[in-house]
């Protein structure tokens, strides 16, 4: 069958490169699509300035952007990238918040819908709507066909921030996203069972629950890195009990886990306590990414790399 010309202006294809910004790294990559996955066609990643980047949700998170457009510029050189100028990028989870937000009974009207979703938006990230750059997935009604949206909010003042940057360096981004938004990507791939992302930073780690390739649940938790286990042990249980309801034995049998901040080894474990699973985190080549030997940490290039992958 013949492709809709109409996709490409209601679809527009997205770039193969991608850019990740982090608190103390910054990672580029541009991949190619093979039989078997996606290959790694160029890659680099630079460890950047103490106290450079401060990621907040409400605050500027950049010290000096002079200098950071300095160290991406010599990113994308080293990467052999500095003539790309369509990219997507995506931030440090603690710049950016994310939820689901649940629609409990019936609207209306579209504008009722509306009315609705603004105001649970300003309820769960703090925020007046008119501060907040949000983009937004509808999702499959819950079990009680309740309408869900996958909200990522960021504040306009924090973003205005790193656009000064992207636009210094004469880069055209059609895609800003959460870390965890990249790093998801791996885990959509036609897989019909569960899967567990974690992905963990300075401040605690995000959570993000996939069934067959659609989220099920997502939570961001903020803690001290002592407090970890006890956290994820939590999620853990919320999910042996409540998003596994209605499922016939349920169970996550993928588990990625990105990130220093989580012992990949204790996590395993404490799946293995809280649902009596045993899981292996998965590498590079279990998701389908090909990166050269030597080359590149997994860990510091998941994030921009799985926004490149929704090239195709």
């Amino acid at each position: 069958m013949a492709a809709n010309p109409l996709n490409k202006l209601l679809r527009p294809r997205l770039p193969s490169a991608a850019a990740g910004i982090e608190t103390d790294a910054a990672a580029v990559v541009q991949l190619d699509r093979s039989r078997s996955g996606f290959v790694v066609r160029r890659a680099a990643s630079v460890r950047l300035a103490e106290g450079l980047i401060e990621p907040s949700f409400e605050n500027q998170n950049i010290s000096d952007p002079t200098e950071l457009a300095r160290a991406l510029a010599e990113l994308a050189t080293g990467a052999g990238l500095l003539k790309q100028r369509k990219w997507s990028v995506c931030l440090p989870e603690a710049s950016t918040r994310a939820a689901i937000l649940t629609i409990e009974g019936p609207t209306t009207s579209r504008r009722e819908l509306e009315e609705v979703f603004q105001w649970k938006v300003e309820r769960s990230f703090g925020a007046p709507v008119s501060a907040l750059r949000l983009a937004r997935e509808q999702l499959p009604q819950d079990a009680k066909r309740q309408t869900r949206f996958l909200v990522n909010a960021l504040h306009r003042d924090v973003l205005a921030g790193y656009e000064a940057v992207l636009d210094a360096l004469g880069w055209h981004v059609g895609l800003i996203l959460p870390r965890h938004a990249g790093e998801s990507q791996w885990l959509r791939n036609g897989h019909q069972g569960d899967s567990l992302l974690l992905t963990a930073h300075d401040e605690g780690f995000t959570a993000v629950l996939l069934r067959g390739g659609s989220l099920l649940a997502l939570r961001s938790v903020f803690c001290e890195a002592a407090e970890c286990d006890d956290e994820l042990h939590r999620f853990l249980l919320f999910y042996r009990d409540r998003a596994s309801s209605g499922v016939e034995s349920p169970q996550i049998d993928r588990l990625l886990v990105i990130g220093d901040q989580l012992d990949k080894r204790r996590v395993a474990e404490i799946a293995n306590e809280a649902l009596g699973v045993r899981l292996k985190p998965m590498s590079a080549a279990d998701v389908g990414l090909v990166v050269p030997a030597g080359e590149m940490d997994f860990d510091a290039i998941a994030a921009p790399a799985g926004l490149a992958r929704m090239a195709w």
